[in-house]
Parts: structure tokens; sequence; C-alpha cells
């Protein structure tokens, strides 16, 4: 046998070998990229909340969040069959369900199917809050993301707090309503919180 051919063979694997590592260190980093509400492997289980210290409209949003969560209901039940990305569907129709409906500013409808119009409804209603202000999210507050070098805009529920971790629950999270911690004064697609009250 030549040593043409055996060099050959040597640099082809060492090539293939290079390109599983640079694809293993850029999915590894893709990992750290990606906001943990976004793995499919990073989830809770539904956290136990102490209902007696919430108030009832508090109260109501966990229960349901709780049922929902339990529930795992397509993306169109919240959204009143329309197929789109329901994060926010989700929002409005739990925020509906505890009576205490959100108003599209642009409709006047209960459901705010975008996040940029569901920060538009908290700023209009003067109950938006900018990450970095100071405010401490309570149960029930809205969280608001939008990072264009990450997933794009997205939102969900709190519903504890314990220093600066939240737990939250929110749906069109991989597909499903999902319990994941926030860290909020780090995760920088965290842009601020819709207030309950």
């Amino acid at each position: 046998m030549s040593a043409q051919p055996v060099a050959r063979r040597r640099r082809h694997a060492l090539w293939i070998t290079t390109v599983v590592a640079v694809l293993a260190v850029a999915a590894g980093a893709m990992l750290l990229w990606v906001p943990s509400r976004y793995l499919p492997w990073d989830t809770a289980p539904f956290p136990d909340v102490d209902r007696t210290a919430l108030t009832t409209t508090q109260a109501q949003i966990v229960d349901l969040l709780e049922t929902e969560h339990t529930a795992q209901r397509p993306g169109t039940f919240y959204s009143d069959g329309v197929r789109e990305p329901w994060c926010a569907n989700f929002v409005s129709w739990i925020m509906r369900e505890a009576g205490d409906p959100l108003s599209n500013p642009h409709s006047g409808s209960w459901r705010i199917p975008g996040v940029y119009t569901l920060r538009e409804y908290y700023e209009s209603e003067g109950r938006y809050e900018p990450i970095g202000n100071g405010y401490r999210p309570k149960t029930g507050d809205v969280v608001l993301y939008d990072n264009e070098f990450r997933l794009g805009q997205h939102t969900n529920f709190v519903v504890t707090v314990d220093g600066d971790t939240a737990t939250t629950v929110g749906g069109n999270e991989r597909g499903k309503i999902r319990v994941h911690h926030l860290d909020w004064q780090s995760d920088r697609a965290v842009i601020g919180f819709g207030r309950l009250d």
C-alpha cells in the first residue's frame, strides 16, 4: 500500500474529527445562548404556592396556571382557534378567566395576541415596569421578553419570587405550558414587567 492513500485517509479522518469538534462546541454554545424556557428538557414541576398570602386575583391566576399546566391544551384553545404564537394569548386568556381581563389597545378585545401590543397595553395603563428601575415582581405579574439575537419576544407569568429569582409559568414554551426559574437581573432578554395592579 502506498503512502499517498494512507496520508489521504489520515487527512480525511482529521477533517471529520475537526468538524465534529466544531459542531460539538457550537451546540454547547447554543445551549448557553438559548434561554432555558426554550430547552425541551428544562422545565420544573408546578411550585407549591401558599395562596393564603395572595390577593383573590393572584390566587385565581395561580389556580388557573396550575390547572392549565396540568391540562396542557393546544395553543389554539387560548387564541379563539387561531394558529399563531400563543404566549400572549395565554396571558390574555388567564387574565380573562381570573376576572381581570386585558383590553387590546387596537381592537378592545380581551385577547392581545402579540407581546409588543401586550407591552403597549401595560404602558397605556401605567402598569409597565422596565427592567432596571428597581421594581421587584410579584405573583400575577407578567414578564415581558425581547431579544432579537435570541428567540425574539415572549411573555409569561410570575408565580413566586425568592430573592432575585422568580418561578414563571408560560404558554408556547416549546409548544407547551411550562414552569421555569428566572433570574431577571441576569437574563438580558427580560425588558420589563406588566404589573397585576
